[in-house]
Formats: structure tokens, sequence, C-alpha cells
């Protein structure tokens, strides 16, 4: 069957087969398709197929096949809830290991640039943590653990350029220095391990700082202490940091406005 099947595919016969109500053969034209990198043709015959073999032997195999069909055409949203469908269908079936992992992968291939909304990052996320849990010994664990080091990465990034923006915007139209400690203590909360965590507190250093310049005389000793405190922090946990030398003027210019509270003091003291 198989040969005629070539054949009958090579003369452009594909609209019969369409037609074809002999729906074995069209399951095996439907396989010697994907086999031969015709994804298209052969998610067109799976996507009938599924339902008119549901209950069959080759129905899951169709499902299953459907979803790699759209996760190599890179139509990753589908190909995602394809492996949704299947592992929800058959929860332990041939092909569940390998459905929930390419559920997870289909999303993080689809995620965006750290810039835009990262809800796709956070769906993939879940995909992929639920896929470790139900086969923590899986082959793919470390492939899968890799993306979502990657897509944790992503996030951090997200929250360190939100409060880069924050720390950009100054005092326009509010404190927005407040808002950049608020979110970057944040991902360091969240995110401990992040190969951004230096640069993410200094950048707490930084707003602390300058929050502290903008506030009301009333608060400026106590902001500035913070900002001091907020020092230490920081040369104690990064005694070599690259930023070692800004965080220092930093430091020097804090203790000088503090101990002359209400005087303004020189504006080049820091720019940072």
């Amino acid at each position: 069957m198989l040969s005629a099947l070539l054949v009958f595919s090579s003369c452009g016969e594909y609209s019969m087969l369409l037609k074809s109500n002999n729906y074995e053969y069209k399951y095996e034209a439907a396989k010697n398709y994907f086999a031969n990198g015709r994804y298209g043709r052969a998610a067109t015959l799976l996507n009938e197929l599924i339902t008119i073999l549901k209950g069959t032997a080759n129905a899951e195999e169709s499902l299953y096949m459907l979803g790699m069909c759209y996760y190599n055409q890179g139509n990753y949203q589908t190909a995602s809830q394809t492996f949704v469908q299947y592992y929800n269908v058959y929860p332990r079936g041939t092909f569940t290991e390998l459905a929930r992992f390419h559920a997870g992968k289909a999303l993080y291939l689809d995620t965006p640039e750290p810039r835009l909304d990262q809800t796709a990052t956070y769906s993939a996320l879940k995909e992929l943590q639920l896929f470790l849990e139900y086969f923590p010994e899986s082959s793919k664990k470390d492939e899968a653990q890799d993306m979502i080091f990657t897509l944790q990465d992503k996030l951090v990034m997200k929250e360190f350029l939100s409060a880069k923006l924050y720390y950009n915007m100054g005092i326009y139209l509010g404190n927005n220095y407040l808002s950049c400690v608020i979110t970057a203590q944040n991902a360091l909360k969240d995110y401990p391990y992040t190969d951004l965590r230096e640069e993410l507190s200094f950048l707490i250093l930084k707003a602390k700082y300058e929050m502290a310049i903008y506030s009301i005389v009333e608060r400026q000793a106590e902001r500035y202490r913070e900002a001091i405190d907020e020092y230490y922090s920081f040369t104690n946990e990064f005694p070599d940091s690259k930023y070692l030398k800004d965080a220092d003027r930093i430091f020097r210019s804090a203790q000088k406005r503090l101990d002359n509270v209400g005087y303004a003091g020189d504006d080049d003291d820091w720019q940072g």
C-alpha cells in the first residue's frame, strides 16, 4: 500500500485523497506526508482523522503527530494547545512525556523579547515546570531546566528594564525613584540568583541616593542614611564590583549631604 501511496501522492492527486472515505488509507497517507516533512498536508488529513478515528488505536498517534506538524511548521501556539489536548486525553499515553515536553518547548520558542509583554513567558514556564514535576527523571529534564533558566532570565531582564525606566524618569509626574527601588527589590526577591543581581543592586543604591536628594527636608536625613546603608550592603556583596568607583562617589556625597542637611551641595557631587 505504501508504494501505491507514493505513486498516488506524486501524481498530484492530493485533492482526491481528501475526498476519500478510506480512512485507513488517509491515516497511512498522513504518516507518509509527516515522514517526508510535508506537514501542511499531513495536518489537514490529521485534523479530519482525530475525530473519525476516536476510540481506535490510531487516534492517539494521530493527535500527537498533529501537534508535531504544527510544531515543525513553527505554529507554536497551536502546537502547544494540541499537545495539551493530547496529554489531557491520554494522561498515560505512549507520547505523554513528549507531549508535555513539547507543550512547554513550543511556548518557549514563541516567547517575545524582554521589553514586550511576558504573559507567554509565564505560560511557557508553567508548562515546563509541570513537565519536570510529572517526569523528573526524563532524558529531556536538562533541556527543560535550561529553558526554565532562560525564561527566568528574560523575566528578570524585563524587571531590570522597567526599573531603569523608572530611574530615568526621575521625579517626572511623581517619585519614580521609589518605583525603581521597589521593582528592583522585587526582582531580587523573586530571582535571587540572577546574573543581573549586581546591576539591580547598584540601581537600588543610585535610586535611593536620588530619592534622598529630592525628598522634603524632613525626610532627607533618614533617606541619606538609607542610601549609605545600601552602599555598605552593596560593597559587602560586591567588593570587586565594576561599579565600585561610582558607588564610592555616591557614598561620599551622601555622607557630605547628611552632614549638611538643608544644604544642596554641589550639583556635580554625583552624576549617574
